[in-house]
């Protein structure tokens, strides 16, 4: 197989849109606990990808939350939201896929984050 020029190496970082910068380095940094990005502290890093936050409407585009979400891989999924819970963060609900689990939740600005964890094994390639 020929290498390609949009050979994919990571995702470096998603960006999430905000009204308010602050507030919403404030709630992934100080609510979720995600640390500070160590390049750059106006964004957060979640494992291997940073959230970058962006105010839209400062660049004349009309502000939109992401309602499909990023998942965030926690250890367990039940403890994780009633940490969070206890900061006073609301949730949508919870599913069980039959594959994983899932807490759904909202940011300030209503872009959702959902709390996973896989518990089903990866078929073998």
């Amino acid at each position: 197989m020929s290498a390609s020029a949009l050979d994919v190496e990571r995702v470096d970082f998603i960006t999430i849109p905000t009204r308010d910068i602050e507030q919403s380095r404030a709630f992934y940094h100080e609510t979720l606990g995600l640390p500070l990005d160590p390049n750059n502290s106006r964004e957060v890093s979640a494992g291997q990808v940073t959230l970058a936050f962006w105010e839209p409407e400062s660049d004349g585009v009309e502000f939109s939350p992401n309602v499909g979400g990023i998942a965030l891989r926690v250890r367990d999924v039940a403890a994780a939201r009633a940490e969070l819970e206890a900061k006073g963060v609301e949730f949508l609900g919870t599913d069980d896929s039959g594959v994983c689990h899932m807490a759904f939740g909202q940011d300030p600005d209503g872009n959702t984050f959902i709390l996973h964890r896989r518990y089903k094994p990866y078929a073998p390639d």
